[in-house]
């Protein structure tokens, strides 16, 4: 899988609609996440790994980027194509949603 730095991410949000799932808990999500981002807690991944697209390119961003990286090892080993945001929401420095 890839890895791109939040500033990468804020410049694709501009232009381009993505898929980004938010892999922390519903909780910390409730606290602020990047808009439009989609809560799938890492904890509940196994069980919904099914509601997930194969065709679709899915963003992971978490905290810091450690539960992301998990996620993105998961999912890619399941045959999605996934890129982690690397430092998280502790590096994001765009508008927040919650």
């Amino acid at each position: 899988y890839n890895t791109i730095s939040t500033t990468e991410l804020k410049q694709k949000l501009q232009t381009e609609t993505l898929a980004l799932l938010d892999v922390r808990e519903a909780y910390e999500f409730a606290e602020g996440h990047v808009p439009k981002a989609q809560n799938l807690p890492l904890s509940e991944l196994g069980d919904t790994v099914s509601s997930l697209d194969p065709a679709t390119h899915y963003y992971l961003i978490c905290r810091s980027g450690n539960r992301s990286a998990s996620a993105c090892e998961y999912l890619s080993q399941a045959g999605f194509q996934v890129t982690n945001i690397a430092g998280g929401m502790n590096d994001w420095k765009g508008a927040i949603s919650q």
